[in-house]
């Protein structure tokens, strides 16, 4: 399986956690083939939502919930 990665992110109830207040306002930024891409796509987003602190934008390890037996490596 290839390794997928997502990026999203929205509002959230309290910048410390990653409770959305709303997820019908995800902002799903995408599925990337690599982390490198990933990390690329999450900086774009991040930065531009960085003088909003409850705005919060994450990396999902796709691969790791779909086969979650299979080594991180």
């Amino acid at each position: 399986m290839s390794k997928m990665h997502l990026v999203m992110g929205g509002r959230v109830t309290n910048p410390q956690t990653l409770e959305f207040k709303d997820l019908s306002q995800v902002d799903l930024v995408g599925v990337f083939p690599d982390y490198a891409s990933a990390e690329k796509a999450w900086r774009g987003a991040a930065q531009r939502t960085v003088d909003d602190a409850e705005m919060r934008y994450v990396i999902v390890h796709l691969h790791r919930l779909l086969e979650p037996e299979l080594p991180s490596a």
